[in-house]
């Protein structure tokens, strides 16, 4: 469903946003840049883990489909077409 989309995007983009931010600030006092990588990757795992699998969480708003119609036609065979006319050059 479209909320449930919506509620994985926003989790996601926190996430990583938070977690970037704190890498930076981590990595800054450190003075390591590895553990700015090593923050914002396990913060990507994180989003992942939390936003790919169809969590019930994202499927509270179902979509509503229509309805199968039945025709009372059947499908024409390629013989009963007609042939398509090409533009002459």
């Amino acid at each position: 469903d479209y909320k449930g989309q919506k509620l994985a995007e926003h989790i996601f983009q926190g996430i990583i946003l938070v977690s970037a931010i704190i890498g930076f600030i981590y990595g800054y006092i450190t003075e390591q840049f590895g553990w700015t990588v090593y923050i914002v990757m396990a913060g990507f795992a994180l989003s992942c883990l939390l936003t790919l699998p169809p969590w019930p969480m994202y499927r509270r708003n179902p979509l509503k489909w229509l309805p199968v119609q039945e025709s009372g036609t059947e499908e024409k065979k390629p013989a009963d077409r007609k042939p398509k006319r090409h533009a002459k050059s």
